[in-house]
């Protein structure tokens, strides 16, 4: 039966029952239940939660998003816009905040990668896009440039273009690896101290030879000024993550740089599908989240947080270090996820820190912590809930005085 000849026979049945009539199904004998308006569907599916003592790893579904923000998409949800309005008032927004040309909401750091590349390669020639990933014969450029140190796996962001990575270590070699082929000189900002050209200089360097720069600063608020400081410094384009210290959706971020690498990006994302960006999809309740999220995060008093992630951290701290045989140190890592961190070392060789992984993930509540070696375990508190320090510490205390005996 056509789809009209069904609306046509639906308009002349009684409202109650008509659609019983066609589809006997869905009759009153057999009913669809309605769920609950209220479940936990995480204890209804069997799906473990825990305490967050690690950071925000993807994997551990980054942080947790803000009231703000979690209203934002409820409201966001039951109107309907045009995605691309979204996106340009949006952007408008968020380039003002974070000192850029222009800015658009991704589907988090590496699709701005992506995306970012994509509209260097390419502009708003739409036969350009459609050619992405091949680029042999159509004369776009196909090499992107970056520090041995800086060449980690989100850099196949770079290749899902069709580009390739060529890694230098001293400006030498990056000149002699420039060509008329090179699209992009990228630099990776957490492995800043581990290459041997610095930020300012890998700019000017890019400026010199007419290359565009970009930054991947994915993990790297704190410091709040960070969203804005490498805009200043000259990159031409920058990405973050949005699911992280801002708190917004896990599943987006922020591309912020060059208007006319925005432009060229904007045709490579939904709602256009002749592009490879189609999958990256961002709806407008993560658009208006990722906004609001970004705002809250720029006017947040961030001193009055750092002291209560100090004295949170050293709420932990005191319950370990009292511990015989347990080390206890508190530092700031220098570039990415710049929080206070506890660090646990310990003296009996037989105790590795997976054990006190497995202790602590096992028990009630559920806690994740990070090792980073067989006998060091690195703590934070900057993404928990109020009051789960004393509830970590208490475990933390427990767990190791047992393993410690």
């Amino acid at each position: 039966m056509k789809r009209r000849d069904i609306l046509k026979k639906l308009s002349l049945l009684p409202l109650a029952g008509g659609v019983a009539g066609l589809y006997p199904f869905q009759s009153k004998a057999s009913p669809v239940p309605i769920p609950p308006a209220s479940r936990d569907l995480f204890k209804e599916l069997g799906i473990r939660t825990f305490i967050n003592a690690a950071g925000t790893y993807t994997f551990m579904t980054g942080s947790l998003m803000h009231d703000i923000v979690t209203d934002t998409i409820k409201t966001a949800s039951k109107e309907f816009c045009l995605l691309d309005e979204a996106q340009d008032k949006v952007g408008a927004k968020i380039a003002a905040m974070t000192h850029a040309e222009a800015a658009v909401v991704t589907a988090g750091a590496f699709s701005g990668l992506t995306l970012g590349l994509a509209g260097i390669l390419t502009g708003t020639d739409v036969n350009k896009v459609k050619a992405l990933p091949h680029l042999e014969g159509t004369g776009m450029k196909s090499e992107v440039i970056c520090q041995k140190a800086h060449d980690i796996d989100y850099n196949h962001a770079f290749m899902n273009t069709g580009c390739k990575i060529v890694t230098v270590e001293t400006v030498e070699e990056l000149e002699k690896a420039i060509n008329e082929k090179t699209a992009l000189m990228h630099f990776l900002n957490i492995n800043a101290d581990k290459g041997k050209i610095l930020h300012e200089e890998w700019v000017a360097l890019g400026k010199k030879h007419g290359i565009p720069t970009s930054n991947d600063i994915a993990a790297d608020v704190p410091p709040v000024s960070n969203l804005w400081k490498f805009n200043d410094m000259g990159f031409d384009f920058v990405v973050i993550s949005g699911g992280k210290a801002m708190k917004g959706p896990q599943s987006a971020g922020l591309l912020m740089g060059k208007k006319y690498i925005i432009e060229g990006a904007r045709v490579h994302m939904p709602p256009r599908g002749f592009n490879i960006g189609r999958g990256m999809k961002v709806n407008k309740e993560e658009v208006l989240g990722m906004y609001v999220a970004l705002e809250h995060y720029i006017n947040y008093d961030h001193d009055k947080e750092w002291k209560v992630w100090e004295d949170n951290i050293a709420v932990i701290e005191k319950a370990a270090k009292s511990v015989n045989g347990v080390n206890t140190r508190i530092f700031v890592p220098p570039l990415g996820n710049i929080t206070p961190t506890l660090e646990l070392t310990w003296s009996k060789e037989t105790v590795k820190a997976k054990d006190i992984q497995d202790k602590l993930r096992a028990g009630s509540p559920s806690i994740e912590v990070m090792n980073h070696d067989d006998k060091t375990i690195h703590i934070t508190v900057w993404v928990m809930k109020q009051g789960e320090e004393k509830i970590v510490a208490k475990r933390l205390k427990e767990e190791l005085t047992s393993l410690m005996a």
